[in-house]
């Protein structure tokens, strides 16, 4: 079974470049597909469902026990009791959120219908544009790690980072890579980054950066900006009906309950998850250990292999189904379900051999911190090599 995201014909093909001491990956798709266990490509339409509906009931659990937290006497306790509702409802919203990603990709079923209608429920309750998503993360998948043409956490060129420290003042350039700044901007930046790309797209981007922000808005539903194709109007308007209908259920839920019991029960998960996709994504595709390139020296195969698989124990495994841990599969071939990604991804580690890439010993969140710090901008591993490679900020 192939992939509809890798491109046909251009899997197995490597560019000639100077590689330096780096070697390439020396396997192909074929092989990568041989070794896959064939059921690992057959979803279970009616296992998947069951997966949904667990999810849907530990988000409604967690509310009604939450609803229980006003009577609780000590108002410090109230607090703590606040916090960990909101934290633990925010992992399951970011489960949720997974198996939506999931059916983008269509590896929950057979059926286009089940997957685009789960898809669009569970995305739509998360205030994601369902299919404006998934338009734009298939084009991740077909550029992962192309420094022209991927759109999700490309990294900045040493000159370019240069160029753009020259221009910040002398009291910043004393305080900003100071770890309390660095906390400050991660803050925000987990904050606010989900819902501006959504809204306005990556505008650190240059080739985003010169269209006008509506047209590169998940939103936009003209033919003519740089996401979206004419005929992919109709799906981003059913996307944005989606959204419009869950706007419309907050608003209501705002006039019958009150803005800030909304916060709490929604609002605040909403944001945990917000962060922990954020999270996740940056480190897929962000490690000193990967290759970055520029178009003349990418390929499919490449970019695939310059993905990193990590462990966040029982949360990565069982809550967020697995998306953490099993990643450099789900680059390889994306319609595998997450509950075969285990037995696949051990499949595909034999035949990628030393090209596998994965740091399951440092603690999650502090690799998140070390590469949010360290990884500042790539360079070139030598000269005229056309690759690569992030240099530690230390």
């Amino acid at each position: 079974m192939i992939d509809p995201e890798v491109p046909v014909g251009k899997a197995e093909i490597f560019p000639d470049a100077s590689e330096g001491k780096w070697e390439p990956p020396d396997y192909t798709m074929k092989q990568i597909y041989d070794a896959i266990p064939p059921h690992c490509f057959r979803p279970n339409t009616f296992l998947s469902l069951g997966y949904v509906l667990r999810d849907f009931a530990f988000v409604l659990m967690l509310g009604l026990a939450a609803t229980q937290i006003p009577s609780i006497p000590f108002p410090h306790l109230r607090h703590v009791a606040w916090f960990t509702y909101a934290f633990v409802q925010g992992l399951v919203f970011t489960g949720l959120w997974e198996l939506a990603h999931e059916c983008g990709h269509g590896a929950l079923s057979k059926s286009k219908a089940f997957n685009h209608t789960t898809g669009l429920i569970v995305h739509s309750f998360l205030l994601v544009p369902f299919h404006s998503w998934r338009f734009t993360h298939s084009q991740h998948h077909k550029s992962t790690n192309n420094l022209d043409r991927d759109i999700a956490f490309v990294p900045t060129l040493k000159e370019d980072f240069d160029n753009e420290r020259v221009t910040h003042s002398k009291a910043w350039e004393m305080v900003e890579d100071t770890p309390v700044v660095a906390l400050t901007t991660l803050f925000f930046h987990q904050l606010i980054a989900w819902p501006i790309y959504m809204t306005i797209n990556n505008f650190a981007i240059e080739r985003m950066a010169a269209a006008p922000w509506w047209k590169r808005s998940h939103f936009y539903l003209g033919g003519d900006g740089p996401n979206f194709k004419p005929e992919n109007t109709r799906d981003v308007l059913i996307s944005d009906v989606g959204i419009a209908l869950a706007a419309t259920g907050l608003w209501a839920a705002v006039r019958w309950f009150g803005a800030w019991n909304v916060m709490l029960f929604y609002g605040f998960p909403y944001l945990w998850t917000n962060h922990w996709i954020l999270t996740i994504t940056f480190l897929q595709h962000t490690d000193v250990s990967i290759p970055y390139y520029p178009t003349k020296t990418w390929s499919f195969l490449r970019g695939a292999a310059s993905t990193v698989d990590r462990d966040f124990g029982f949360i990565g495994r069982h809550v967020f189904h697995g998306a953490i841990e099993t990643h450099v599969l789900h680059h390889h071939s994306s319609r595998i379900p997450f509950y075969y990604a285990a037995e696949a991804s051990e499949a595909v580690k034999g035949v990628m051999g030393k090209h596998y890439q994965s740091d399951m010993k440092t603690p999650y969140l502090w690799a998140f911190w070390k590469n949010y710090t360290q990884c500042r901008f790539v360079v070139e591993t030598e000269e005229s090599s056309n690759i690569y490679f992030f240099s530690k900020n230390e």
